[in-house]
Formats: structure tokens, sequence, C-alpha cells
């Protein structure tokens, strides 16, 4: 009987072992190789008097302080850490999810390297939250550190912030642009794609540190321009399998992350293998006769949301257009919706591309005839015939921007309707949030608003801009325009990042015409720029190309990696195209080979 209780003790231990351990393998990443922990040192330090110290490190990261000091010191240190300053000192009361820590070492050991011990935010640091693997610690945002009672030289201490992010090439991307506002915001834009990589995962922010689809499709679109490392991509898409979130559309985001992730990687085989789940995250079994779909609908009952990844059936799905709420334009939220629809469409032509690259022609074919029948439901039924607009759902009279822009990055407003559409986008301005920003761009670039969406990407009028988050002090992107729409908004909110996927997928029109870049396309849009450079990584090489306009002409200098070739479109009517001192006839393009490419375009006067 004694040996039998001890084994059950046994069993009982392996039991939770494994248990604990299949629970932490989901929610942090364990290849330790992925993570790199860099020492920055101040590029300020300031005395502000009596033993007072307030420091500097440029930028802010996750991680903590690391410092040595090299005398003997038998008092308490004080230590102040946050993202944001008043003046030569930490804000203390920053609001919002701005963060900010006090932290009293004592019995301090003399010339011995410690590592500030940072209190944990019990929301970010236990489930659902992606966790940190313990040899990390905990770490939170920070730019800046203030040193209270510190009674000996600043030369007697050493003192560094320990960085924590998955590995990045920081060499991989260039841009420099004419445009000054322009190099900040994608500098601001860079840095916190780099920055926010700590957990190994796409992640929302530091409040929460979950991933949300919608966040981990724009970080991913994001990501994908400066470096070629897509295991973060991958392991965030595997885990929305099994963890999706309750808003319908970003639901809808998980082919397009999918599909994107092939697009780049050529990872077919991943493609395969979640093939099943994003036919149920299509949200097919929600249309009604006419192919809109409501969540409204009896279908969603609870063998399909186990289906569609929800570890609690009783959650409830709901339409969200934009977040916070206070950026929907007024939109009227009723159960046959818009942007929803929108979205729905454009997953089904996405899931119709998935399909064939399968090889699935069945599926492919459903998938696309079902998207053509969505798109005459929403022309049809979702359209004001009277003022040219798109209203908000089925039974409105209202017409956002939001019910506009969507079908308009989608492609489903006919031709005819399209300048009626883009001069209503034109009243609105900014009125979407930092993840609206992200197909408002979109639309606007692929039907040739170039002018008008460079003005919003470069305002620095009022707050409604990401100039602003350069002014309020940040060097991540917030999750909000500012704190007056979100109160408890955070400042490392990668969703924020839409003007460096959009300077090189849109200004510069860098494509895959091949899958993982075998071949590559420009279609660009610079004509606000005097001048503009990138650098760009694809698994090929690194892609270099420069632009000039000098008057009447403009000249372009692409270096392709080898074996990759390409296009150049030339969208703009000219006199004369010539392409390695050959004049290209009859032609909108310029062939592309491996190596140096030189382009040369005269406009007509």
């Amino acid at each position: 009987m004694k040996n039998s209780f001890h084994y059950l003790i046994i069993i009982g231990f392996l039991f939770n072992l494994l248990h604990i351990k299949a629970i932490f393998s989901q929610v942090y990443h364990s290849n330790l190789n992925d993570f790199v922990i860099s020492y920055n040192k101040p590029i300020k330090i300031l005395d502000i008097g009596e033993g007072c110290y307030f420091i500097d490190f440029g930028k802010a990261y996750f991680g903590t302080i690391a410092l040595r000091i090299l005398e003997n010191y038998s008092d308490s240190v004080i230590i102040h850490l946050g993202e944001k300053a008043i003046a030569n000192s930490v804000d203390r009361n920053p609001g919002g999810t701005i963060r900010y820590q006090k932290v009293v070492l004592k019995n301090i050991k003399t010339d011995t390297i410690i590592d500030l011990k940072l209190k944990a935010d019990k929301r970010n640091t236990s489930p659902p939250a992606i966790l940190l693997h313990p040899k990390f610690g905990v770490v939170m945002p920070f730019r800046y550190c203030e040193i209270e009672n510190f009674k000996l030289p600043i030369e007697k201490i050493e003192i560094y912030q320990k960085a924590l992010y998955y590995r990045f090439d920081d060499n991989a991307t260039y841009f420099n642009t004419s445009n000054k506002i322009l190099n900040q915001i994608l500098e601001l834009c860079k840095h916190t794609i780099k920055a926010t990589t700590f957990t190994g995962y796409y992640i929302d922010g530091d409040r929460e540190r979950i991933p949300y689809e919608a966040d981990a499709y724009i970080n991913q679109l994001s990501h994908f321009c400066l470096d070629t490392v897509y295991s973060i991509a991958q392991r965030t898409i595997e885990h929305f399998i099994n963890n999706t979130t309750w808003p319908t559309e970003w639901i809808l985001h998980t082919s397009m992350l999918a599909y994107h992730y092939y697009i780049y990687s050529g990872d077919i085989k991943f493609l395969d293998e979640i093939y099943s789940n994003l036919q149920y995250k299509s949200l097919i079994e929600l249309e009604r006769a006419d192919g809109l779909i409501t969540t409204k609908s009896a279908a969603l009952n609870n063998d399909l949301m186990k289906k569609l990844g929800f570890k609690d059936t009783k959650t409830k799905i709901n339409d969200i257009v934009d977040w916070p709420q206070v950026e929907r334009d007024g939109y009227e939220m009723l159960p046959v919706n818009t942007v929803v629809n929108s979205f729905y469409y454009n997953n089904l032509v996405i899931m119709s591309k998935i399909a064939g690259i399968l090889n699935k022609i069945q599926d492919s074919l459903m998938y696309i005839e079902k998207s053509k029948v969505v798109r005459d439901a929403i022309n049809s039924k979702l359209f004001n015939s009277q003022t040219g607009l798109y209203i908000d759902g089925e039974g409105s009279i209202h017409s956002s921007l939001h019910a506009n822009m969507f079908p308009l990055a989608f492609g489903i407003v006919p031709q005819e309707r399209v300048k009626k559409v883009i001069d209503f986008i034109k009243t609105r301005g900014m009125a979407c949030s930092v993840y609206g920003a992200q197909y408002l761009l979109e639309a606007l670039y692929k039907y040739g608003e170039s002018d008008y969406a460079f003005k919003l990407i470069t305002d620095t009028l009022g707050d409604r801009n990401w100039y602003n988050m350069i002014r309020l002090g940040s060097t991540m992107t917030l999750e909000a325009w500012d704190k007056k729409y979100k109160p408890n908004l955070d400042w490392n909110h990668a969703w924020a990042t839409a003007p460096l996927n959009i300077y090189v997928r849109y200004m510069w029109g860098i494509e895959p015409s091949k899958v993982a870049f075998e071949e590559i396309i420009f279609n660009p849009q610079l004509t606000e720029l005097n001048f503009a450079e990138i650098k760009f990584p694809t698994l090929k090489g690194i892609v270099y190309a420069s632009y000039k306009k000098l008057h009447d002409k403009i000249i372009y200098e692409i270096q392709l990696p080898e074996s990759m070739k390409g296009k150049l479109y030339i969208t703009n009517k000219c006199s004369s195209i010539i392409c390695n001192g050959i004049k290209i006839k009859n032609a909108n393009f310029a062939k592309l080979i491996s190596g140096k490419n030189i382009i040369l375009i005269k406009y007509i006067d």
C-alpha cells in the first residue's frame, strides 16, 4: 500500500510536470538561440544634483538595467525606469499603459554585474499572454533611467540597457528619401518591429502581450520588409489555429497571414498543413442565401466555434470595424456589416489562390465563384445609388470612411463608381485608427492617389498622424494616435507601422511576381520625392534601388541578386524609356536582369 502510494505520487508528479511543460510550450518560444541580448550604452548622462543622474539610452527596448558599481557602496540606490520623460526626469505618472517602474537596490556587491529585478505585471506575465523563457526574467519597455541617492561620481558606475529581442539583421534594410519627416517615420516603424519581437511572436503590445490576427498581419507585412526571418510569422500563425480572437474581421485575417507568409517564404508544406483550418476561418458557414455573412447566423454554434479554434465556445464573435470604437467615423453597427463582408470577399479570393497553390482545383473554383456572388451582393445591397457611396450595413442610411475604403482596398468597387468613392474618402482625412490607416493607404495607392496618401503619411499638423508619435517622445509606434483617443494606450504597438510596408510595397511597388522572390516587380509611385533609396532583403539576396528626379527625367538604378529577374513598370506617360542603354519601344515596363540596371525615363514636357 505504501509503495502504491509512492507510485501515485510519482505518476501525479510526472503528469503535472508534463502538463506544465505542455502549457509552457504553448506560451513561449523555447529556442533561446533565436534571441539576442544586447547591452546598450547611454547616449546621454546628466548630473541633476544631489546624487541624482538622468540617463537616456536613445531608444526604448524591452529589457532591464544591468549595472556594476566599481567602488564599495553601503547605501541603497533608487532607480526609476520609464518610456516617457518630462524634461530631465523619468515621468513617474505617464498615464495609459505607458510604462514606469521604481526599484530600490539594496546590499550592492562591488564590481559585480547586477541585473535589476523588475516587478512583474500579472496581466502580461500569465496566460493567455505569451510568456518569456524564465532565463530572461521580467522585462519592461523603457528608454530612460533615473538614479537617485548615488553618492559617488558617475564614473564609478557602469550602466547598460539590457535589451531583449529576436534575431534581427539591422543591415538587411536601408531607407532614405528627400523627405526628412518620412525618414523619421520609417525609422520609428523599423525600430518598433525590431524591439517588439522580444517574445518570439507577433504580439499586440506590452499591456496584454497577446497575438491578435489583425495586429499580427500589419506586423508581418512590415517585418517582411525588413528581414528574411519568417519563423516568428509561422509560429504566430500556428498559435492562431487554436487561439482565435473574438473580432469577426480578425478571424478573416488568418488566411491573409498564411498567404503572405507563403508568398515570401515559399513554405508550401506549412500552407498545406493549416489548409483545413483556414477553410473554417473563412467563415463560409455563416453565409446567407445571397452570399453575405452575419455573426447572427444560427450556424455559429459550439461545434463551429471549436473548429474555428476557440477554447471557450461561449465566446461571442463580434464585428469590430475599427478600434478603439471612437475611430469608426460614426459607423452604424448592423448584423450584415459592409466592412465584414468586404473582408469576407477578400478572404474568398485569397482562399481561391491558396487552394490553387495546393492544387485543390475544385476548391479554388468554388471560392472564386462564391467571391463573385459576394461582390455582386455588396454592390447591390450595401450601396446607396443616390449618393454613389457604400453604406455601413444592410438597412443603414449612413456612409462612413470605413464602409468605402475597405471595398476600395479589396477591389470590390466597379470602375464607374471609383471616382465618387475616392472623392468621398478624401473628404474624411484620417478618420480611422492606426490599424485602419493600413487599408486607407492601400486603397489610395492602388487607385493612383499617391499625392493624397503621401500627405497623410507625412502630415505634421494636429495629432492624427505618425509625426505626433515622434513629437510625444516615443521611439516605437503608439497603439492609437494619441492618449485622448485611447486613454489606456501603450507606446509599443507594431500595428501602427503601416508607413513602413507602404513605402516598400506601394511607394516603391515592390512585390514578388513569383513565390519567394524568384522574380520581382517594381511599380513605383514616388513622384512626391526628389530622390529615394531602398535596400530590401529577400531569400535570393539583397535588392538595392535608387530613384532620382531631375527636371524632365527620372533615373532608376536597380541592383538584383544573382539569378533574380524582374520588371520595372512605368505608369505615367513618358516620351522614352532607356534600360541599360537600350531604348524600349511600345511597352510600359523595363525588363530587369541580375546585377545592375540603369533606367532613364524622359517625360513629356
